[in-house]
């Protein structure tokens, strides 16, 4: 593209002389939009560079592609079903999609580090969070600072209980109660819940769904500040994989959420993945 603008401007066409030398050519107004185009991709990018050094990453996070228009099916993933589950939330790893992208998603909320926020930000790496009230009701204007910055909050029940262990009443009301936290904190009710250590029963879907919840993702690795943990056999990334990392601090001093994030996204880049905004796809 910069070649292309480069030679219209070069040759300096005028309208006439770009249909006398056929499509190969642009005019001048063309031209000076392309090179305008040109000259803020080179900002984005230069301001990414920037961000990436300061970060201390290995290199420069891609940017992902566009939405797309017309989102992909989202099914359970085989053997993560339950019964009569057909017209239940559906619980998933990875989002079917042929493009070299991961989606990040962070829960719990025991660790408020304004460094992550700035972070990912400065980065503009976009994530999803899950979140439970029990961990986060003691600095709530932090996950609202959060929501200003464009990051979609979720649904991670009221207590993180072992859900499949309860009533169905009371697993509603986890989800339900959660629902109705989110609402009056951040201003809205979250159509995505995630089930507490990605575990759950028929009941536990049937009283999401009751709550407004449209999808259960989960996730296919986890990172954490100084290791990954993976569902898959071959310990790789895949086109469309949900990735978990978590708001808190590692035991003993292992790190930080900015650690694990820079694990994550050095990793990706590495791969040639970019991360994209898991909401985009569903």
């Amino acid at each position: 593209m910069t070649l292309l603008v480069v030679t219209a401007l070069a040759t300096g066409c005028t309208a006439g002389e770009h249909d006398r030398h056929g499509p190969g050519l642009l005019n001048a107004p063309e031209a000076r939009a392309l090179d305008a185009y040109a000259t803020r991709l080179g900002a984005r990018y230069a301001e990414r560079a920037v961000a990436a050094k300061r970060w201390a990453l290995g290199r420069v996070p891609p940017v992902p592609p566009s939405a797309p228009a017309r989102k992909p099916p989202i099914t359970f993933r085989k053997g993560f079903e339950v019964e009569g589950g057909k017209d239940l939330p559906p619980v998933f790893t990875t989002v079917p999609t042929r493009n070299k992208i991961v989606f990040l998603t962070v829960d719990e909320g025991t660790e408020k580090d304004p460094e992550f926020l700035r972070m990912m930000s400065e980065l503009k790496v976009p994530y999803s969070a899950f979140l439970s009230d029990d961990l986060i009701n003691d600095d709530y204007d932090y996950f609202r600072r959060m929501r200003d910055l464009g990051v979609t909050l979720n649904n991670d029940t009221l207590h993180t209980p072992y859900l499949p262990g309860m009533p169905y009443e009371e697993q509603r009301q986890e989800i339900c109660g959660m629902q109705d936290v989110m609402a009056r904190e951040f201003g809205r009710r979250p159509t995505l819940f995630r089930p507490p250590n990605g575990v759950y029963d028929a009941d536990t879907l049937r009283a999401a769904k009751s709550c407004g919840i449209r999808y259960a993702p989960i996730w296919n690795e986890e990172v954490f500040a100084d290791h990954w943990e993976y569902r898959e056999w071959d310990h790789r990334l895949h086109p469309g994989d949900i990735v978990l990392a978590h708001l808190r601090g590692g035991p003993d001093g292992q790190g930080t959420t900015t650690d694990a994030i820079r694990r994550f996204l050095d990793r990706a880049t590495d791969e040639g993945y970019a991360v994209a905004r898991l909401e985009d796809y569903l």
